[in-house]
């Protein structure tokens, strides 16, 4: 191993920390700011806690994508999705399988599919993804953004003052928010960090990743697909972890769903809007497109196996998770053997 390569994956792992890090102050942040608006708790779940975790893909595709990585950008996002569904969603199914609200599901799951689709036919029938197909993906997003802002506001209103977040005391009175303008500023603080780590963090994982791709002799589109999409789904698996242990596994099914949409329609829509690319084409399967036959597929069947069984039952079973795991294990095999 040569000092170059060490140097290239020490630094790798050092934006993968920051990554985490900057993800978990960002997502703090937004949610104190949110408590502190008196916005309601449930549209800070929908909402900012995705956005938030989805930030270091934003991130890392978008610097990939404005350094002419393309391969990395498409990757990250395909990989991701891949990750927290067959792996992140797995392993909190396999360990507790919880109930599953289909009313909640239905919105995420439509929006999820329909752009997945879309971005299916860019890259098979046009096998270039345009600028302005990731401008529509970004419109999808504030379509969804805004749907779900309505939904949740309408939904917030049937719960009492105390599931909105403890806004008021038990004698009626208005309870402030703990830590005043003091606290208010710290969230804002946290906010500003979370978010310069993780673009640090994602320059560092893009640059080092990119180099260790080259030295290593290993597609760009493979790296991206495994190790930087594994590193930039950890907020999204902290977030599984604390529900699991919470007793809320189904708390985690929302978020999961809402990153995979956000996947698609912010991190693509960015990373293809700032600069357009082709479906890469350097990992081949057998004499044909890797991309093509493997992961955009694997991406569609894990998302199948997931979400449906929760839709007509209204829960998750054990044998989903144990599936989707051995899905994953086959998928990273095919990566690095073939």
């Amino acid at each position: 191993m040569t000092k170059e390569l060490i140097i290239a994956i020490l630094l790798f792992i050092v934006g993968l920390v920051l990554l985490i890090k900057g993800g978990d102050w960002f997502v703090d942040g937004a949610s104190g700011i949110a408590k502190r608006l008196h916005i309601p708790e449930i549209l800070i779940g929908a909402t900012v806690v995705s956005i938030g975790t989805t930030l270091p893909e934003v991130m890392v595709s978008a610097t990939s994508a404005a350094v002419g990585a393309g391969a990395l950008a498409y990757g990250n996002a395909i990989g991701s999705v891949i990750c927290n569904t067959a792996l992140i969603a797995a392993l909190t199914v396999t360990i507790k399988p919880a109930a599953a609200e289909r009313k909640s599901l239905i919105i995420p799951v439509i929006f999820f599919f329909a752009s997945a689709v879309f971005y299916a036919v860019c890259a098979y029938v046009f096998g270039y993804f345009y600028r302005w197909a990731g401008i529509l993906l970004l419109l999808v997003f504030v379509g969804y953004i805004v749907l779900s802002s309505i939904q949740a506001k309408r939904e917030s209103k049937l719960l009492s003052a105390e599931e909105l977040g403890e806004t008021e005391s038990e004698n009626g009175e208005e309870k402030k928010p703990e830590g005043g303008k003091k606290g208010l500023i710290k969230d804002i603080v946290f906010l500003v960090i979370g978010a310069a780590l993780i673009a640090g963090g994602a320059k560092l994982l893009v640059d080092n990743g990119t180099k260790i791709a080259e030295i290593i002799g290993i597609p760009q589109s493979v790296i991206a697909l495994t190790f930087v999409a594994l590193g930039t789904s950890l907020p999204e698996l902290v977030t599984a972890i604390t529900s699991l242990v919470k007793g809320h596994g189904a708390l985690s099914l929302g978020n999961l769903i809402g990153a995979n949409l956000f996947n698609i329609v912010l991190v693509s829509g960015v990373s293809i809007t700032i600069a357009p690319f082709a479906v890469p084409a350097e990992a081949l399967f057998f004499g044909l497109n890797r991309s093509l036959v493997i992961d955009i597929p694997v991406m569609f069947a894990v998302m199948l196996v997931l979400t449906v069984p929760a839709l007509i039952r209204g829960k998750l079973s054990r044998w989903q998770g144990i599936v989707l795991l051995a899905i994953y294990a086959a998928f990273c095999v095919v990566q690095f053997a073939f």
